[in-house]
């Protein structure tokens, strides 16, 4: 047996006899008798959903998170998402044998397979698009409230549901009311960090290197067939090609589902083939919410970026609005009723004028308001429930949010057409 520094090797092992790592690593942890908490991510989007959640308990040490990929359809990039965080991220066969004192998902697959308390939560804001399956009266669910969603061989299968908005409640219970009972309405986290980053909009347009008198457009879209991505060369070329390049910046935030399907690279090229290089496509794994507080103005379709964007001040124009897709009852809706269309044969500097003469803030606000009923209390509702959940007591403080990192600066095309011609001059 090796020894080290006169002791017994205590190197614990690496893995089971089917080559999985063990996630606990018994007698050789410092830290023992803690709870175990599993982040579980289908993907990239739902892990960057959940980190507000899972991040109120990173510094408490009677608690262990650790994280997981669940098989998803548009999965790709999430793992590499969570590595990059450092954290332990468990093959998803271990993690169904595992027991867990709370399990944190807001997606259903593979749900019905994990051992332990779920809490649940809307993976976007609004519960905007409707499921393509109708419920026995006819009518189309709202993604993620039916029993679809919810229930797993008649059981139900989170025992805590956390909503943003007391509509989502009133939802649910036309949907699937036998899951009212583990509801509870915590508020909306992103919501919260884009009200508090508001008010520090010129540190956020300072990081992202834009000049005071550049106005940044944001180019927000959903994935699926009626998102705007859907159209993109029939809307990307005017934005780039009509705006002055001086006074305006294009920038691409494509929900990293359609990169998960296609590829980030599929993306890129499209983009910059479409726009002729006068884009900025982000990264899909780029926290978006910086750019939106950033944003002059606000091109999007029925997503969730776009909904938030009613918080912002900046006027939207919906390039894509596919009506038979999105919720009637949802706050999308009442955005797709207020915000101007963008319109094929006009000239678009005189549309992004008309949607800010026609810009009025009480009517976004009261948009704005149907995203989140609890504005500012996110982190003690969603906290109070998460250690309910695990049968602790609270940390003794007031939860201090995250506020919203300052961005990476964006490459100026400008600069980069500059660059591409000296290089074909050299």
């Amino acid at each position: 047996m090796t020894l080290v520094h006169g002791e017994q090797d205590i190197t614990p092992a690496r893995g089971g006899s089917d080559g999985t790592a063990w996630s606990d690593n018994g007698p050789w942890e410092t830290l023992r008798d803690r709870k175990e908490v599993l982040v579980v991510a289908q993907t990239m989007v739902y892990a960057q959903r959940l980190h507000d959640f899972y991040s109120m308990l990173a510094a408490d040490l009677r608690v262990q998170v650790r994280f997981t990929v669940a098989p998803h359809v548009f999965n790709r990039g999430t793992a590499e998402v969570l590595q990059a965080l450092g954290g332990t991220v468990l093959p998803w066969k271990q993690a169904v044998r595992q027991e867990f004192d709370l399990v944190l998902a807001a997606g259903s697959r593979g749900m019905e397979q994990l051992r332990g308390p779920i809490v649940r939560l809307p993976h976007g804001a609004g519960n905007i698009k409707l499921s393509r399956r109708s419920a026995p009266d006819g009518e189309r669910d709202a993604i993620g409230l039916g029993p679809d969603y919810l229930y797993w061989e008649g059981r139900l299968v989170p025992a805590s549901f956390a909503l943003a908005h007391e509509e989502e409640l009133l939802e649910l219970r036309r949907s699937c009311p036998e899951a009212v009972p583990i509801a509870e309405v915590v508020g909306d986290p992103s919501y919260d960090r884009i009200a508090a980053a508001l008010p520090h909009r010129e540190r956020y347009r300072a990081a992202l290197g834009l000049r005071p008198e550049e106005k940044l457009v944001l180019v927000a879209s959903t994935w699926g067939d009626g998102s705007l991505f859907s159209r993109l060369d029939a809307v990307l070329p005017r934005l780039t090609s009509e705006l002055p390049r001086r006074g305006y910046r294009t920038v691409l935030l494509a929900h990293p589902n359609i990169a998960a399907t296609h590829s980030s690279y599929a993306v890129r090229s499209w983009a910059s083939a479409t726009a002729r290089g006068a884009v900025t496509v982000i990264p899909p794994e780029t926290d978006w919410r910086p750019l939106l507080v950033a944003a002059d103005f606000i091109v999007g379709d029925h997503g969730s970026v776009t909904l938030y964007g009613a918080m912002t001040g900046a006027p939207v124009l919906l390039a894509q609005y596919p009506h038979r897709h999105v919720n009637p009852r949802s706050p999308a809706a009442q955005l797709a009723g207020t915000a101007p269309a963008l319109a094929p044969g006009h000239p678009l500097v005189g549309q992004l004028a008309y949607a800010a003469e026609q810009y009025r803030p009480e009517e976004y606000a009261a948009i704005a308001a149907r995203i989140s009923s609890e504005p500012g209390r996110f982190d003690r509702n969603a906290r109070r429930l998460l250690y309910r959940v695990l049968g602790l007591g609270q940390p003794a403080h007031t939860p201090d949010p995250e506020p919203l990192p300052l961005p990476a600066p964006l490459p100026d095309p400008l600069d980069a057409g500059t660059a591409a011609g000296s290089r074909r001059a050299g």
